[in-house]
């Protein structure tokens, strides 16, 4: 089964979300299909894995507990808890059937990278000569719009939103500029890293702006921060200097979100509204928070919560109403329906699986555990769907790429025994398997 039309259709799941088969009784995506017909191979060939059970088994309890006192509804929790569990399961089996090899499934998730980069550097270029069909994509993709900004368009790509292809393409821009940082090209050739990296920019979207800061900090912090700062400062500074100064939405959303948390100014009506949107979430998520700490309100029950503790109840507020179900961040979201549970966990799990480049196999486990680490934290700071875009497989790759790397430095310690003790490389250990 582990074929070139099986392994295109998997990442399919994560590079199109764009694409919907139908929008009743609920939104199908194409991701949706391709797991009708993956599922019963991967459960016929596999069984059914514990973990996933282990960790769904007390949001189920906490959700029937919250539908029971009437702080969740019975559809959005069956809903959200039977896509999220269906998604983890799924990426679950895909890790199996590449028998664990993160590195394998990285390098194709890169060739993904590269088709949607050089399709967003297309859309860019088609928008400057004028060329419709080439930079507007909804003949095509019928979740998708045109954002403009930039260089007269906000490169998105195959993706609904500028946002969307910042978050998704976060671990491929982290190791394309790894790569050119250090003149070692991994995985993908200099040109390659050069696109994803261009491309990147591209987006001109502000969560693609705090994903380049973050990226630049991860690589302060794994090669030596005084050491290589006097590269890196002055490119962190001279980006947020840019973006700041050049692009518009960037420096209202800036500018709005400090004022709206520090000052606490809700009536303002000159306030970006995506700051209005994550405060007022934020909002909602803290007072839910307060009710339901310990396992929060279920999955699926921010809608309700919003309902009862949004801003826009008062008339004098804004009225903008976006981001109901998802709370437009991970974070909050995890907040206001899993409580302590669901954010303890969260933390321990980036914490416990973080690979860093002194405690690294080889150069490219902690360059790959850091660029999963980015996506992670941006899903965590302002995307709040569980599962959309194949969430759950970097999460996967996250977990299983620390144990890839414990094994590979348990072996690497054998064969620095066996030669200790006089032995030949085949007599104290797999010498091979240090590179898988």
């Amino acid at each position: 089964m582990q074929n070139r039309f099986v392994t295109i259709s998997i990442f399919i799941t994560i590079f199109i979300s764009s694409y919907i088969l139908f929008r009743s009784p609920f939104e199908g995506y194409i991701t949706y299909l391709v797991m009708a017909v993956l599922f019963p191979v991967f459960i016929v060939k596999y069984g059914i894995p514990s973990t996933p059970l282990y960790i769904f088994i007390p949001l189920l309890i906490a959700g029937i507990v919250s539908i029971v006192i009437g702080d969740n509804e019975t559809g959005l929790f069956v809903k959200i808890f039977l896509g999220f569990f269906s998604s983890v399961m799924f990426y679950r089996y895909v890790l199996q059937m590449y028998k664990f090899n993160v590195t394998e499934l990285f390098g194709y998730y890169m060739k993904g990278c590269m088709v949607v980069s050089i399709i967003g550097i297309i859309q860019v270029l088609s928008f400057r000569i004028g060329f419709s069909p080439g930079y507007d994509y909804s003949w095509l993709l019928n979740k998708w719009g045109i954002t403009y900004g930039g260089f007269g368009i906000r490169m998105n790509s195959v993706f609904s939103e500028p946002a969307y292809f910042a978050a998704v393409v976060a671990p491929g821009f982290f190791l394309a500029i790894r790569n050119i940082s250090s003149g070692n090209f991994q995985l993908i050739t200099k040109t390659q890293s050069v696109i994803i990296a261009g491309a990147y920019f591209l987006t001109f979207s502000s969560l693609g702006i705090f994903g380049i800061f973050l990226g630049i900090l991860l690589l302060l912090l794994n090669l030596g921060f005084f050491r290589y700062a006097i590269i890196f400062v002055p490119i962190f500074y001279g980006s947020f200097y840019y973006a700041y100064n050049e692009i518009d939405d960037f420096r209202e959303r800036f500018d709005g979100t400090a004022q709206i948390f520090f000052e606490d100014d809700v009536d303002s009506y000159d306030i970006h509204g995506s700051s209005f949107v994550l405060y007022n979430n934020y909002i909602i998520a803290t007072e839910n928070f307060k009710r339901n700490p310990w396992f929060g309100t279920g999955l699926g029950s921010h809608s309700v919560a919003f309902d009862r503790y949004s801003l826009t109840n008062q008339s004098d507020v804004i009225q903008i109403n976006f981001n109901k179900a998802d709370a437009n961040s991970m974070f909050l979201r995890l907040m206001s329906e899993t409580g302590i549970f669901g954010m303890a966990f969260m933390i321990i799990f980036l914490a416990r699986n973080l690979v860093v480049k002194r405690r690294s196999a080889n150069d490219l486990n902690w360059v790959m555990s850091n660029g999963l680490f980015l996506i992670i934290f941006l899903y965590l700071a302002r995307q709040g769907h569980y599962f959309l875009n194949g969430f759950p497989f970097f999460l996967w790759c996250y977990y299983y790429l620390r144990m890839q790397n414990q094994r590979q430095l348990n072996e690497i310690a054998a064969l620095k025994e066996s030669y200790n003790f006089g032995l030949k490389p085949e007599e104290g250990s797999n010498s091979n398997a240090v590179l898988t």
